[in-house]
């Protein structure tokens, strides 16, 4: 059909509303027009019709409808160009006729400059602004996109203006043009977004965009504020065998699967790039705060939903048990690729706000500070269910997110506190039995641990140490969730002991906890981690903290408790913990073989740095004789090494290196260390400090 009369026949069609099939006839003739029809008014004509066509726009499905747009123009540019392109390659000259005489059909006959000018001028009065900007967009992707560079760059600066100024008058009348051009203003700057230069990106109005597009993605257009949930919980059931099925023919499954086709959530990521920018640039700080506020509401409405789920009581190490095979190998991997997809459009979005925080003076002003801070990790907290799984926060923008957002919340001791208490596990059982609530004590403890600097005596030992205590005091079987709880606990209570401000409550914790530490070794907790907890220990007990002044004999009683734990040590090799083998190429004695007995050893050793000075060289003597009664070579030999490299690689300081060199040197160190009990005589009487005569001495080197 000749393009004059197609021409008429769709401005026709579009006055009616018709079926699926024939609205998608009609796109496509409009695409056929837009590429082959040469006179500039006749495509100003058909963009003008289109944009106020019945049979476009009766659907009202928000981005499809956008993006049908935005493909119309798209499709249509791209053509133009490679025919520009093909007669350029075959050195045909361009027809001299005037425009409005060159023929119209197959072919065009309009250059990519002339082309767009002609669509753009469509864009008038009779359609509002949010619709122009679909058409700018289209324009913009299909002439610019993937280095395609078609126009010259003093359009390509035109074209690039009228986005931005079509979008921001289209972002001052959002409210009464309501969701659907909500909808699609994001659509359409999420797709012209990356084609921007910095100048023109600079002039969106953000502060008008960000709420948008946090509603964009959280809302029924992205992850629907977690309602999805909702329908995964009433589709989920247990099965004869007492494991959670969740089929495939679900109408949740089918619900999942239609949001990831929707066009917003097909594209979460660089729509979470658009609202970071727009958090960024954002020239009111009230809608950043606004939009935090917002995702705060979201995430929690997550939280709740997903608690609302049978399926959240799942501890990933015995997924095989408690889910059907169908439910593990096609529902249950499909939820959560868009889970991880919640957590990182979420987190990206969350880093460009505390980023923000640390520079916007007004987000700094009467102490806002770690309030924000606070509210970053509430939101963190509220999707730890999500990343505490498969390595999902293991990526820089929630690592920056996480640590920055604590250490703001540091500097006051009052927030510090409120956040501690609104989030501190409740004390109505032992051990929580859900795997969720399990997860949210584990994000607790982990962010506790770095606040006792902070906190006061009582609330440390109220917050930190009290709920640590419950994990510690855990006897049941240790999953590998409960073991990195446990982990947790023990490093929360160090670093509440390691303060010096907190010296009574060191003085009255460090007992018990020694005790829990021993009855943890080696079933709870791996050598290594033992090692670490005992030597802070020492540490803190140890000159100059100033529990050394007011306890002195503390130190040397640890040191006994261990000393008489040695003999009902196991001598048996223990197996390789997870924590070792992901240590990939650390410390050889940790790769070492090693039994209890020899780690206890290790520990002492660990130990010899910290003692006061009177003790120094009572204890290198105890040692290696602890040492010497390893009877097994192979276990023996690591904490040989061990020991010769405390003497020698400068962890010792000046004073106790010098008692070391003399023990070893003239007070039958040597002896002891390389030969043992009943190698060279001189060497018990030396160490046991006993006269020889003259005739019994030997050679000390």
């Amino acid at each position: 059909m000749p393009a004059d009369r197609l021409l008429n026949t769709v401005l026709q069609y579009y006055q009616d509303v018709h079926d699926g099939p024939k609205t998608d006839q009609i796109i496509g003739a409009t695409t056929h027009l837009l590429t082959h029809l040469s006179n500039p008014l006749n495509l100003g004509v058909l963009t003008s019709q289109l944009l106020a066509a019945p049979a476009i726009w009766h659907r009202q499905d928000g981005p499809r409808t956008a993006m049908r747009i935005i493909g119309i123009y798209h499709t249509a540019a791209v053509r133009v160009h490679e025919m520009e392109t093909e007669e350029r390659d075959k050195h045909l000259p361009t027809p001299a006729l005037p425009l409005l005489q060159q023929r119209e059909g197959g072919g065009g006959g309009l250059r990519c400059d002339e082309w767009t000018r002609a669509v753009v001028k469509g864009a008038d009065d009779r359609s509002r602004r949010w619709q122009h900007l679909l058409v700018l967009t289209g324009v913009l992707m299909g002439m610019e996109g993937s280095d395609r560079r078609a126009l010259s760059r003093g359009l390509r600066n035109t074209l690039e203006q009228a986005v931005v100024t079509a979008a921001n008058l289209a972002l001052e009348h959002n409210v009464e043009d309501g969701l659907l051009a909500a909808a699609s203003i994001v659509t359409a700057l999420n797709f012209a977004f990356p084609l921007l230069s910095d100048h023109y990106k600079t002039q969106i109005n953000c502060s008008a965009l960000l709420p948008m597009t946090i509603w964009a993605i959280t809302g029924e257009e992205g992850f629907c504020d977690g309602e999805f949930l909702k329908a995964v919980a009433r589709d989920t059931a247990v099965n004869a065998a007492h494991a959670l099925h969740w089929p495939a023919n679900a109408p949740s499954s089918q619900l999942l699967q239609d949001m990831d086709k929707q066009p917003l959530m097909a594209n979460m990521g660089p729509l979470s790039k658009l609202a970071g920018f727009a958090v960024e640039h954002a020239h009111d700080t009230a809608a950043v705060l606004h939009a935090q506020d917002a995702l705060v509401v979201f995430t929690q409405r997550v939280l709740d939903n997903w608690q609302k789920t049978a399926l959240s009581s799942v501890d990933p190490s015995f997924e095989d048990t408690y889910l059907t095979p169908e439910t593990r190998q096609r529902t249950w991997p499909m939820l959560w690729q868009t889970l991880r997809k919640l957590l990182f459009g979420a987190v990206a979005v969350l880093q460009t706000m505390v980023s923000r925080s640390l520079l916007d003076p007004k987000m700094l002003a009467h102490g806002m500070g770690p309030s924000i801070a606070a509210k970053s990790l509430h939101i963190l907290r509220n999707l730890s269910f999500i990343s505490s799984r498969q390595g999902n926060s293991s990526f820089q923008v929630y690592t920056f997110s996480y640590l920055t957002s604590i250490d703001v919340l540091t500097r006051d001791p009052v927030v510090c506190d409120g956040f501690l208490r609104e989030l501190r596990p409740a004390d109505v059982a032992p051990i929580p039995m859900t795997h969720l609530q399990r997860t949210l004590d584990l994000f607790y403890l982990n962010i506790a641990e770095h606040l006792p600097l902070t906190l006061s005596v009582d609330s440390c030992e109220n917050l930190i140490v009290k709920p640590a205590m419950t994990y510690l005091s855990h006897d049941g079987p240790m999953s590998p969730s409960m073991i990195e709880l446990f982990e947790s606990a023990h490093s929360a209570i160090l670093s509440v002991l390691s303060c010096p401000q907190h010296s009574p409550l060191t003085i009255k914790l460090t007992p018990f906890y020694i005790v829990k530490l021993f009855e943890s070794f080696p079933h709870q907790i791996s050598p290594r981690q033992f090692r670490v907890a005992f030597k802070t220990v020492m540490e803190i007990v140890s000159p100059p903290f100033p529990i050394a002044a007011m306890e002195p004999q503390l130190s040397e009683t640890l040191l006994e408790m261990l000393r008489s734990s040695l003999p009902t040590a196991s001598t048996a090799p223990l197996p390789p913990t997870p924590d070792t083998l992901s240590r990939n190429g650390e410390a050889a004695e940790d790769e070492a073989p090693l039994s209890a007995q020899s780690a206890l050893v290790m520990t002492l050793i660990d130990s010899l740095p910290f003692l006061p000075l009177p003790l120094v060289e009572e204890w290198l003597a105890i040692t290696a004789q602890a040492m010497n009664e390893i009877a097994d070579p192979r276990l023996r030999t690591p904490v040989r090494d061990r020991f010769w490299d405390v003497l020698v690689n400068g962890e010792m300081d000046v004073e106790r290196s010098t008692i070391g060199v003399a023990w070893w040197g003239t007070k039958g160190g040597r002896e002891l260390v390389l030969f043992g009990a009943q190698g060279e005589a001189p060497a018990m009487p030396m160490m046991s400090g006993a006269l020889l005569s003259d005739g019994d001495k030997s050679s000390r080197l």
